[in-house]
C-alpha cells in the first residue's frame, strides 16, 4: 500500500539554519537609524534563486553589505564556492557571525566578516559581486557605490552589483550613476504572497 509521508511543518528557514549549522532568524532594530535599517535576514528562497542565477561561482569574491549574523555569506558560499566579505556595523550583529562561523557546517575558508562603516570600507581589488538587501539609506549607498567604483578605476573588472527589494529612491538613484548600466532582474514574486514588485533582485553591471 502506498503511503503519503507527512510534509514537515517545522520553518524551512529554520530547517535550512540548522543544516547549515548557523543562528540567523529574526528581526533586530537596536542600531535603527535614518541611514542604517533594521537587520532582517534575507529569505534562504530569494537566496537560492540568486544562487540559481549562474552569476555567483568558486572564481567569484563577494561582497555582503549589511550581513549581519551572515546567512547570505554563508548559504551562497555553500551553494557556489565564492569567497565571501561580510561587513556590517553593529557589533553583536558582527559578533554572532562570527559565532557562526565557529559552527558552520561548510568550509570555512573563503569567508571573511568585517566590523565597520560601510562607507570607509575599502573594497578589495579581487571583489566583483556585491550583495545589497536594503542595509542602508540612499545617503550611505552613494558613498559606499563611489568606494566600489574607486576599486574598479584601481583595478578594472567585470562587478555585478545585486539589490534585493529596490526601492523606487534606490533605483533612480543607481540609473544615474556614470558607468552603471542595467543587467537584469530576477523575480522573486512568486515566493511570496502579495505580487510585490519590490520582490525582486536587480542586478546592475560595471565592465571591465
Amino acid at each position: 500500500m502506498n503511503r503519503t509521508l507527512p510534509k514537515s511543518t517545522r520553518d524551512p528557514e529554520e530547517l535550512q539554519d540548522e543544516k547549515l549549522r548557523i543562528r540567523t532568524a529574526g528581526r533586530i532594530d537596536s542600531q535603527e537609524d535614518d541611514n542604517h535599517y533594521p537587520y532582517e535576514p534575507t529569505s534562504y528562497a530569494v537566496l537560492q534563486r540568486a544562487a540559481e542565477s549562474g552569476l555567483i561561482g568558486n572564481k567569484n569574491h563577494l561582497v555582503d553589505y549589511g550581513s549581519g549574523k551572515g546567512r547570505a555569506a554563508f548559504f551562497l558560499h555553500d551553494l557556489s564556492g565564492c569567497s565571501v566579505t561580510g561587513v556590517e556595523f553593529d557589533k553583536d550583529l558582527h559578533t554572532a557571525s562570527l559565532e557562526n562561523l565557529e559552527t558552520y557546517a561548510g568550509d570555512r575558508e573563503g569567508i571573511c566578516f568585517v566590523l565597520g562603516d560601510a562607507e570607509r570600507f575599502a573594497v578589495p581589488h579581487d571583489a566583483d559581486l556585491f550583495w545589497f538587501f536594503n542595509p542602508f539609506s540612499v545617503k550611505v549607498l552613494r558613498a559606499v557605490t563611489a568606494r566600489i567604483m574607486e576599486s574598479w578605476y584601481d583595478a578594472p573588472r567585470r562587478m555585478l552589483l545585486f539589490f534585493y527589494y529596490p526601492s523606487d529612491e534606490m533605483v533612480s538613484f543607481l540609473m544615474t550613476l556614470d558607468g552603471l548600466t542595467f543587467y537584469d532582474e530576477i523575480d522573486c514574486r512568486d515566493l511570496f504572497p502579495g505580487n510585490n514588485p519590490r520582490e525582486r533582485i536587480l542586478i546592475v553591471e560595471m565592465e571591465a
